[in-house]
């Protein structure tokens, strides 16, 4: 078989065994995408990867690729960690298991250059996987709690009379449930994945730049959170029952993506004017001054 076939047949016929093999993970993945809003986002995570992909072939144009058999050992991660989440019923370790032998295909296929090229999209596929139902649990507690104390304050600022009772907001004979499915991990997960992908299709941005768009997702989605339980709130006091259900439900959902974008663009565009990335042309020198006191760039003594 010519190298170009070989490069072409072995991908899909390790994606078909793979397929094969992870369907049952495959299926229980998409039946809780399905059904659970937290993680509606898992059906444009593997889309994203492809994109990413095309993106970056660049990267591997015009380079040879060099099969390597360290891919086995990425595969035998990968099967262990399956076969260990399956023995003790832990079905999160099972489903992150894909990650280590996508890996281990792409050593094997086309060597540490193929790893090297596939690597991030491999990652990013960690957005479909669901969160352990403990860490899950934890965390929405805690987003649940803050965010009933953010909105009440919220509320009381913008001259309406909110008093917090556990996760229950009281407006006047209103009670605002902030019920599990109203504590913002939904948002908090969509919002991490959009950050994630948003800098890695940056490339002029130094990699400090690119941590605080991804850590500012937390920020975004507490906050975009609590503006649509005080809004809803609002309307409730205004006697909008209706409209408060239609916002609540339907129209904050629709709006949180476009939303999501539209700040982490606003964000970049704010590191941009306020940070001064140093040129190509001052890296490599540093600044002396000469018998009168006037600053001069010098060559750096390497």
């Amino acid at each position: 078989m010519s190298p170009r076939l070989k490069y072409l047949f072995l991908p899909i016929i390790a994606g078909v065994a793979m397929t094969w093999a992870y369907w049952p993970t495959l299926a229980e993945m998409a039946e809780r995408w399905t059904e659970d809003p937290q993680y509606s986002h898992g059906f444009l995570v593997p889309l994203f990867s492809g994109f990413l992909l095309w993106y970056k072939r660049a990267e591997i144009q015009d380079k040879q690729l060099s099969p390597s058999w360290w891919g086995i050992a990425f595969l035998g991660a990968g099967l262990g960690l399956w076969i260990l989440g399956t023995h003790f019923f832990f079905n999160w370790i099972a489903e992150i298991s894909i990650l280590f032998c996508l890996a281990g295909l792409a050593v094997v296929v086309g060597g540490w250059t193929a790893l090297r090229w596939s690597w991030q999209p491999i990652l990013f596929l960690g957005f479909m996987v669901p969160l352990p139902y403990r860490i899950q649990t934890m965390l929405g507690g805690k987003l649940q709690s803050i965010a009933t104390a953010m909105s009440t304050y919220a509320i009381q600022t913008l001259g309406a009379p909110a008093i917090r009772e556990g996760n229950v907001i009281l407006i006047n004979d209103v009670k605002v449930g902030v019920v599990d499915a109203c504590n913002g991990l939904g948002m908090l997960m969509t919002f991490f994945a959009i950050s994630t992908a948003f800098v890695m299709i940056l490339r002029s941005s130094e990699l400090w730049v690119r941590a605080i768009v991804v850590v500012s997702a937390v920020p975004v989605a507490i906050l975009a959170n609590v503006a649509r339980i005080t809004v809803t709130g609002l309307l409730f006091n205004a006697s909008q029952e209706h409209l408060a259900n239609v916002v609540f439900h339907d129209v904050a959902g629709l709006l949180m993506m476009p939303l999501a974008i539209v700040i982490l663009f606003l964000e970049l565009r704010l590191l941009r004017r306020v940070l001064v990335e140093r040129p190509d042309s001052a890296k490599g020198k540093s600044i002396s001054f000469d018998s009168r006191g006037v600053m001069t760039p010098a060559p750096v003594t390497r």
